[in-house]
């Protein structure tokens, strides 16, 4: 049975929504305003805003869903429970901090590691994807399609950078991002609600966590696309790194081979 049939998917969906109104709000709030940023153990930048936007996100799942786990970027993982909230309260905190707009919060509802609930939530643009297992995804309460590109030579395809690659990651990068069409940078979790909308058509990325991709999931196959690990395997909470999204399945299937060096 599709989560969207489930006995909770309404409140779930409802709580989600509260969610991505919490973190739109805080961000606002901070958002091009002169804030301190801290270095992460990692290097990463944090503000505030994070810290803040988290807090209230881990506060409204508990009073909604007191028996859900959840797991957050800034706070980490509670144990247990078949249900868990994985929350990005700032999705491009790099850019947050630089006053560019295309920062999100990304929210994600998982039933035993699968994603099964997911909102992009655009707090600068005023702009929300929405995507559920069972349910079409939609993007400020429209419908949302992917553009039904099948050829990776007329593919349009972003990466947020290239120096989110290790290895050999950016050489097969290239092999695959050499073919398109065209190739733009920058983004974020935007990007793949652009995908889901049908403005780009291929994202190829790495150095993702499940806080950063596990959103992405409903809303980029609820619009008719495809995402995955480089090899083809369904993301899940024990995923690695890379991430693949496409518009339809014969761009995904070209796209995979290319990453894989077939």
């Amino acid at each position: 049975m599709s989560y969207a049939r489930h006995a909770d998917f309404p409140r779930a969906l409802a709580l989600a929504h509260s969610l991505a109104d919490a973190a739109r709000g805080i961000a606002r709030q901070y958002f091009r305003q002169p804030i301190e940023v801290e270095q992460k153990a990692d290097s990463s930048p944090v503000t505030i805003a994070d810290r803040s936007i988290e807090t209230e996100m881990r506060r409204l799942v508990r009073a909604g869903f007191p028996g859900h786990a959840i797991r957050g970027e800034e706070f980490g993982a509670e144990a247990g429970a078949d249900f868990s909230w994985v929350l990005d309260p700032i999705d491009g905190t790099k850019s947050f901090v630089t006053g560019f707009p295309l920062f999100g919060a990304l929210i994600a509802l998982e039933q035993q590691g699968r994603s099964v609930l997911g909102i992009i939530e655009a707090p600068a643009m005023g702009e929300r994807w929405v995507g559920a297992e069972g349910m079409a995804t939609t993007f400020n309460g429209a419908p949302a399609r992917t553009s039904g590109c099948a050829a990776l030579e007329q593919a349009r395809l972003y990466c947020t950078t290239t120096e989110c690659f290790r290895g050999d990651e950016l050489r097969r990068y290239e092999a695959c991002a050499r073919r398109v069409q065209l190739r733009r940078y920058g983004g974020d979790c935007y990007i793949y609600g652009l995908l889901a909308s049908g403005h780009c058509d291929l994202v190829i990325e790495s150095a993702l966590k499940p806080h950063d991709f596990q959103a992405l999931v409903p809303v980029v196959q609820g619009a008719g696309g495809r995402i995955s690990d480089w090899e083809g395997r369904p993301l899940t909470n024990q995923s690695g790194e890379r991430v693949v999204a496409a518009a339809t399945e014969a761009l995904w299937t070209q796209a995979v081979a290319a990453l894989r060096g077939a």
